[in-house]
């Protein structure tokens, strides 16, 4: 099938990826790498959302996760689901969990981070904390396990703001691993960061639903932590 140029070849989506499926709508779990939605030029035409629609043209993202975060990605497949999914995610009934690896150690064992978060403008597509300008952000964390160069956190973000996680771990001082923008890239490394978990009530059925995909990446080996 040709991209969005008619000329970018799109991958199929294979059957493995899809870990739920019932009334209407697909979890998905997304690898690393692959961007949600196309972007701008052929060499990005192809996407989650690209992929799916060859099977199910009418499908829509609920919501998005960067092109290097993996795992799980909700996608309606009839309009009114996916207003109504919408209007859940706004209001904060989705329930959304991540892994990610990250370099230190904090000296707590769980904490919150509420900072607010806004655009870099001398720098897009970079955020940052901006207590003047940003929107409000919290991100719930919990140490998992540790050594004594980084440390593996589970995570509930209770916004939804771009690049939430990697910003605000960021600015606690433990940017997560093979993170390209906000400094811990390693050039053979992905970055490990992956929604691990998705819970919420079928808007239309009443069923609750709760997918779990398991963390794909070892934790690595890090130099000691400055």
């Amino acid at each position: 099938m040709a991209g969005w140029d008619g000329q970018s070849p799109v991958a199929a989506m294979p059957d493995a990826w899809i870990l739920h499926a019932s009334a209407g709508l697909l979890v998905l779990n997304k690898p690393a790498g692959l961007l949600s939605q196309p972007g701008l030029g052929p060499h990005q035409a192809d996407a989650l959302i690209t992929r799916v629609r060859r099977r199910w043209p009418q499908a829509q993202l609920v919501h998005r996760l960067d092109r290097d975060t993996s795992g799980l990605v909700l996608v309606a497949l009839e309009p009114a689901l996916h207003r109504a999914l919408s209007i859940a995610f706004a209001e904060r009934r989705v329930e959304k969990r991540y892994v990610a690896d990250v370099v230190g150690v904090p000296t707590a064992e769980e904490g919150r981070i509420d900072w607010p978060l806004a655009k870099c403008q001398h720098r897009p597509p970079r955020y940052g904390v901006d207590p003047e300008r940003g929107k409000p952000c919290r991100t719930d964390w919990r140490l998992l396990e540790a050594d004594g160069s980084g440390c593996r956190l589970a995570l509930q973000p209770h916004t939804g703001r771009s690049h939430q996680l990697r910003v605000h771990l960021q600015a606690l001082g433990h940017p997560i691993v093979g993170d390209p923008l906000y400094g811990a890239a390693h050039p053979h490394q992905r970055m490990h960061l992956h929604a691990s978990l998705l819970a919420f009530v079928h808007p239309l059925s009443g069923e609750r639903i709760c997918v779990q995909s398991p963390v794909p990446f070892a934790r690595p080996s890090l130099p000691p932590h400055a």
